[in-house]
């Protein structure tokens, strides 16, 4: 049988997110891109994302956010892309997106003094502890971003789907030896907690979220760069 480049087991594993039949408590939503209206569009956009820097069998370390935001990857498809870059990468536009993100403009950064985008997705594969979006209602009655970490019954509900997924994910033909956490509070505490139980990584670095980065320290965004570049260069 042929060896399946990454990008192939990529998208494969995308597929697998289309079968998630998970049951969260009341008054929370999963939001799953590869499920939604634009479905079609983002399995456009992310083969030609995934074939464009994926198309090898190189292994990569990954680096692993929380969860999708609701305007951002949970739109896209392509952890950490909005949709105006990835427009411009791959010449798909999705709607209800269309706006720079703070955190992926922050880490389009990163990729270009890291040495470029191909550089960056050549050493690196982007995920999430949970690779689904995940909303809830506030008290206007308004659907915001909710990580899974947030509530002890929504943690528990996507407990063995965040298991299997980091399972899954190492499985593409990652480095396991390093692994960086985006968000270096709750998010690094609770993937911590279950690598302690099930070595998924040798290490784990935390890195600071770059929305905590970009609404509370802004001016110091050249000193966050280069601890990730220092990071990433480990």
């Amino acid at each position: 049988m042929k060896e399946k480049t990454m990008a192939e087991r990529i998208m494969l594993f995308n597929e697998t997110l289309m079968n998630e039949t998970l049951v969260l408590p009341s008054g929370f939503r999963l939001l799953n891109p590869f499920l939604g209206e634009q479905k079609e569009l983002v399995k456009k956009v992310t083969t030609v994302f995934y074939q464009k820097y994926y198309n090898d069998f190189g292994v990569r370390r990954i680096i692993l956010g929380s969860s999708p935001a609701r305007r951002g990857t949970a739109i896209t498809g392509v952890p950490f892309e909005d949709t105006e870059h990835l427009q411009n990468e791959t010449g798909v536009f999705l709607e209800g997106g269309h706006v720079s993100q703070a955190s992926s403009d922050f880490l389009n950064e990163v990729m270009r003094t890291y040495g470029g985008y191909r550089k960056f997705y050549t050493d690196f594969y982007m995920n999430f502890v949970c690779p689904l979006g995940i909303v809830k209602k506030n008290s206007k009655g308004n659907e915001v971003n909710c990580n899974y970490y947030e509530n002890k019954k929504l943690q528990e509900a996507l407990y063995p789907f965040i298991v299997n997924s980091i399972r899954n994910q190492i499985k593409l033909g990652i480095d396991a030896t390093l692994c960086y956490c985006i968000g270096s509070g709750e998010n690094y505490s609770f993937l911590s907690k279950i690598n302690s139980k099930y070595c998924f990584f040798e290490k784990i670095v935390p890195l600071e979220h770059p929305r905590y980065i970009m609404q509370y320290n802004s001016k110091d965004k050249k000193k966050f760069i280069d601890k990730y570049i220092n990071a990433l260069n480990n």
